[in-house]
């Protein structure tokens, strides 16, 4: 499998990714793109399909995996084909020239808390004289119902939050979590849970996320009833969205789950992915945290999302919750790896300072045997409004 495309054997995005993205440029509003080494393929041109000439994801996505692909086979059959090149190439558009979007109007908004390393560092850091572990943590996979509307795409700046600490004031302890979220495509019937092994009939694809948090006022509010306001002001996304067909090489076997989970929880292996996460923190990497490290697999943070008879929209978000692995340099959080502000950083720095700016990376072995790069997200710190 050759494409005609120069530079595009080898990259992080030769055929076997073809990540998705909804974008604009300085002369056309809305589109649906693939993007394959460095360009943008224009979908509903080269394909024909209704549902890609929406500006959206939205209606493509809703389509469901058959859809996902033949549009994807269409994609690769046009970039292998060199009788084709000259009807293809005046649909591509060098990536520097577009500017994406938020690939979906999000619907719902849930993030999870599945890292086992994450979860330990955090209850030691935040309950030093207590359990690290909730009693629920390794039975089921922890979450909350987070702020759809404050989601937005990589390179919006993120302005620092005022709350209570318990005086009201701009945080003093902003912090990143380095994340994957996975997009939602087929919605589901209320009232029916969506099991494990059906989860990848719903889900399309992953992008990277960064949960920003507001440490000071996350610790005053969390109790009894989790976080509200501490994470509440932004989520920061790609514009890019890798789809689970591109990863079906970084499926790996999750680390293993002690005690067993319930039947509904149960799932066939490999449940986990091998992508490997940057933490850059002003052009200086800070940390890698591991996904494959993580306890608890997406499959089975869908099934438990859904396992009271709550549906799916179109849209719909999730993430994994902070990923973190078992050395000080794999931790996807500055609360972290500062360790509650007490360790700083090389540079003094132990909270995000107005100014940073924050990039989230990552890459996974692809099925050509190269490593495919997801989109980043990035975001700056702005002072909080006077």
């Amino acid at each position: 499998m050759t494409c005609w495309v120069e530079g595009v054997a080898g990259s992080g995005h030769d055929l076997d990714h073809l990540p998705h993205a909804v974008v604009r440029t300085a002369s056309r509003g809305p589109h649906v793109v693939v993007r394959v080494g460095d360009l943008a393929l224009d979908l509903a041109a080269l394909t024909g399909e209704a549902v890609l000439a929406t500006g959206t994801l939205d209606a493509f996505l809703a389509q469901g995996p058959a859809t996902w692909t033949r549009v994807r086979e269409q994609v690769v059959a046009a970039l292998t084909s060199p009788t084709r090149r000259a009807e293809v190439e005046p649909l591509l558009t060098p990536v520097d020239e577009v500017v994406p979007l938020l690939p979906v109007e999000v619907a719902d908004y849930v993030d999870f808390y599945c890292s086992l390393h994450h979860a330990t560092n955090v209850g030691r850091i935040f309950r030093p004289d207590g359990e690290a572990l909730t009693p629920a943590w390794r039975r089921l996979p922890i979450g909350y119902h987070g702020r759809a509307g404050t989601v937005v795409v990589s390179g919006t700046d993120v302005r620092r939050p005022r709350g209570q600490r318990p005086s009201y004031g701009p945080t003093e302890r902003l912090d990143l979590e380095a994340e994957l979220g996975f997009v939602v495509g087929v919605p589901s019937a209320q009232g029916e849970p969506v099991p494990t092994a059906a989860w990848a009939d719903h889900v399309f694809g992953v992008t990277l996320l960064n949960d920003w948090s507001a440490r000071d006022v996350q610790a005053f509010e969390y109790r009894p009833l989790g976080p509200f306001l501490g994470k509440s002001f932004a989520t920061s996304v790609s514009g890019w969205v890798t789809p689970l067909a591109a990863l079906e090489a970084a499926r790996v076997p999750l680390p293993g789950q002690d005690p067993p989970p319930l039947p509904h929880l149960a799932v066939a292996e490999p449940a986990g992915y091998d992508i490997d996460l940057e933490v850059v923190l002003d052009d200086e990497v800070v940390s890698r945290p591991p996904y494959a490290s993580t306890y608890w697999s997406p499959a089975q943070m869908l099934a438990h999302l859904t396992s009271n008879g709550a549906s799916l929209r179109t849209g719909d978000l999730f993430a994994s919750g902070t990923v973190s692995g078992p050395g000080p340099d794999q931790r996807g959080s500055l609360l972290e790896l500062t360790w509650g502000g007490t360790e700083p950083l090389p540079d003094g720095r132990t909270w995000l300072r107005d100014g940073d700016t924050v990039t989230l990376r990552a890459t996974a072995p692809g099925a050509l045997g190269g490593r495919i790069a997801l989109g980043e997200v990035t975001g700056t710190v702005l002072p909080a409004p006077a």
